[in-house]
């Protein structure tokens, strides 16, 4: 059954799998949208996972990993409190989580959506915790974090990345966000050619539509293998 604590001001929902060392995959959700997440996994037949929904972030904090200036007029800045919150997943969160499951999970995941999955490809170059990654419509125009994994080596090599984005997501006259796609995509390319297992999908529409089944789509994905 579904258990829940807090940790620092944050919510963490767990949505254990009914299999044995089933993986596991950390979701870092902007408006607690971890459960109607793990229902459409299970309506589109995902392989057993275990889901472990953190909500109540900080987002333009835990999610950075350093200052950045608003994209927007009406959008706060980002100041980099990644490596903090990481710190809490890692030496809090998990364990806590992980000490009601009946096994150790087969493998670990992290994924998240905008900013949040932004925050998953930063992580791994911060802790071998994680071997699949989700970033789903993730915020990869962020300032030199292109240029930041070019120059640097993660924790440990991960099995699968999946990217995604909406199709109209660069299409805006914001000079930061047009480069979005074609970032993405250099990324992709870019860890492919390290022979990690990784695909970009692209989808209809804009940032904010299907967020909770573009999400699904791309933990179902990470599952397959």
């Amino acid at each position: 059954m579904m258990h829940i604590f807090v940790i620092d001001g944050k919510t963490i929902s767990v949505f254990p799998s009914t299999m044995l060392g089933a993986p596991v995959i950390y979701l870092n959700t902007f408006a607690d949208e971890g459960e109607k997440i793990f229902e459409i996994a299970q309506k589109i037949n995902c392989p057993p996972f275990t889901l472990v929904a953190i909500s109540g972030l900080n987002w333009e904090y835990d999610m950075a990993p350093w200052d950045s200036p608003p994209v927007f007029k009406s959008a706060q800045p980002c100041i980099g409190g990644a490596d903090e919150y990481l710190r809490i997943l890692t030496t809090d969160i998990i364990p806590i989580a992980e000490a009601e499951f009946p096994a150790v999970p087969r493998w670990r995941g992290i994924a998240g959506y905008s900013l949040a999955g932004l925050f998953a490809v930063y992580s791994i170059y911060q802790t071998d915790v994680f071997s699949h990654v989700g970033s789903i419509s993730g915020s990869l125009w962020f300032p030199k974090i292109k240029e930041y994994v070019f120059s640097h080596e993660p924790k440990h090599k991960p099995a699968r990345i999946y990217f995604s984005l909406g199709s109209s997501e660069s299409k805006t006259h914001n000079p930061i966000l047009q480069n979005v796609h074609r970032d993405t995509e250099e990324l992709h390319a870019f860890y492919h050619s390290k022979g990690i297992d990784t695909v970009f999908q692209l989808n209809s529409g804009n940032h904010f539509d299907h967020v909770l089944e573009r999400s699904a789509a791309g933990i179902g994905w990470l599952l397959e293998k």
